[in-house]
């Protein structure tokens, strides 16, 4: 027998005597039982410990003088490329008329012969097929009385008729089709039209704008500032050979503004704000980022016609777990010579974006009512410009959500604890009382022998 050591005294944990114990077939029972469940509750704790959940916070947006992408995917199956324009204009004062970087048009064959691809062209300044190599280097084309166009491929010059197109834009002129244009009649303008009068189009690719009020539209023409008024050509717009050939009819394949969350991110936020490694199970009723314009689709055969979605854009950041450690804030919103699709990614998985909502209106620019409707007080105004047209507002408030561990390895540990002990502590009170129940009940059938 060893030495007793100083400790024994201390020893919480009495043992008793091997031949004091008693085994039996119902404690061998309790035991399999138990240990089947002790596995299962520490795997259901194992499984706690890896859920991570997503905690959103609603925060003061603070940024100031940032960037925000806008990302759309439009067609328009009833208006060919070369009629249509891409502007964006804001309260800070900043135009972009006739977007020229990072958006590409992509003429489409007419919708009765199946609306395929054509060709695709990214739309910048001084293309190769523009620079009218073929001329003499000493030639210096005229701008008929308008102002030469300050990016010219030879200042003081109109070289190409888009040069001319320019000028004449500048100098707030209608343009038309180009008649006794020296420049347009070489490069066969008139004739482009005419050829491209049955196709369609589709406006894909990024815009760059300042994070403030403002809006962007696609409408037909041209487009210059007179005055304090933005204006489209519009004279090829109504040349139509045919009457309402043309119109607005346009099918919104997507729209965003910053980048798309990834799907895996998507399901982690719809699946309730937690999800376990391994688990992308979703509801319907959650759904989150989903962007309300996508797949949206409007038909109409009246070419006198304005359609206008009117977007709230709310700030979104979503932050991956261990983003303190690695996080320094989305610097590269400061890059603006970025290229479109560069900002609000981060290589740790956080991601900067904006969710929106939207309501959308339509009208005739020949005015009217809507007494078919019912509603004869409800008056329209006449007149404005044909086309789709986007006005978007910027939230104060910003969503944040971060991702987070449901418990700590501590809690993990003490959980699992708590399983095993209160398991073996309710098996050992489920066998004590078998075991008193089948010794009392063996001594009463004694009794009656």
């Amino acid at each position: 027998m060893p030495a007793k050591s100083r400790f024994t005294r201390l020893d919480a944990f009495t043992k008793t005597v091997e031949d004091a114990r008693i085994r039996t077939t119902s404690g061998g029972i309790v035991t399999i039982v138990s240990l089947i469940v002790v596995l299962y509750l520490a795997w259901g704790e194992w499984l706690d410990y890896r859920r991570i959940i997503v905690h959103p916070e609603l925060i003061v947006d603070k940024g100031r003088g940032e960037r925000m992408e806008i990302h759309l995917n439009i067609t328009f199956p009833k208006i060919p490329c070369e009629l249509l324009t891409l502007d964006v204009m804001d309260v800070s004062g900043e135009q972009q008329h006739g977007v020229q970087h990072g958006v590409r048009k992509v003429r489409l064959r007419p919708a009765a012969d199946g609306g395929a691809e054509i060709e695709a062209k990214d739309l910048k300044l001084h293309a190769d097929e523009d620079a009218a190599t073929h001329l003499d280097p000493e030639y210096c084309g005229p701008c008929y009385g308008a102002p030469p166009p300050t990016e010219g491929t030879k200042p003081g010059c109109c070289n190409t008729c888009d040069e001319v197109r320019e000028a004449y834009a500048s100098a707030s002129w209608a343009f038309g089709r180009g008649e006794n244009v020296e420049q347009c009649q070489r490069e066969h303008f008139a004739e482009r039209l005419d050829e491209q009068r049955h196709e369609g189009c589709r406006i894909e690719g990024g815009l760059r704008v300042n994070k403030v009020v403002g809006n962007f539209h696609i409408a037909p023409g041209r487009s210059f500032s007179n005055g304090n008024m933005h204006v489209h050509d519009l004279k090829n717009y109504w040349d139509m050979p045919i009457p309402q050939m043309h119109s607005f009819t346009h099918t919104v394949h997507s729209l965003r503004f910053g980048p798309q969350l990834p799907e895996a991110i998507s399901k982690r936020i719809s699946s309730g704000g937690a999800y376990a490694a391994g688990s992308g199970a979703t509801q319907p009723w959650t759904s989150h980022h989903v962007n309300p314009l996508d797949d949206t689709k409007q038909e109409t055969t009246d070419p006198n016609f304005n359609y206008m979605y009117f977007v709230k854009i709310v700030p979104t950041s979503y932050l991956a777990l261990g983003w303190e450690k690695t996080f320094k804030g989305f610097a590269q919103q400061e890059d603006h010579a970025a290229e479109v699709g560069s900002f609000g990614l981060l290589a740790d998985g956080s991601v900067e974006t904006h969710q929106y909502s939207v309501t959308s209106h339509k009208r005739s620019l020949q005015g009217g009512d809507d007494a078919a409707e019912g509603h004869k007080e409800r008056l329209h105004a006449r007149g404005g410009i044909p086309g789709v047209f986007f006005s978007y507002d910027i939230s104060p408030m910003k969503v944040v959500n971060r991702e987070a561990r449901a418990k700590t390895f501590t809690g993990f540990l003490a959980g699992l604890c708590a399983i095993i002990g209160g398991t073996l502590t309710v098996a050992a009170a489920v066998d004590r009382t078998v075991f008193e129940g089948a010794t009392r009940l063996k001594k009463l059938r004694a009794k009656d022998l």
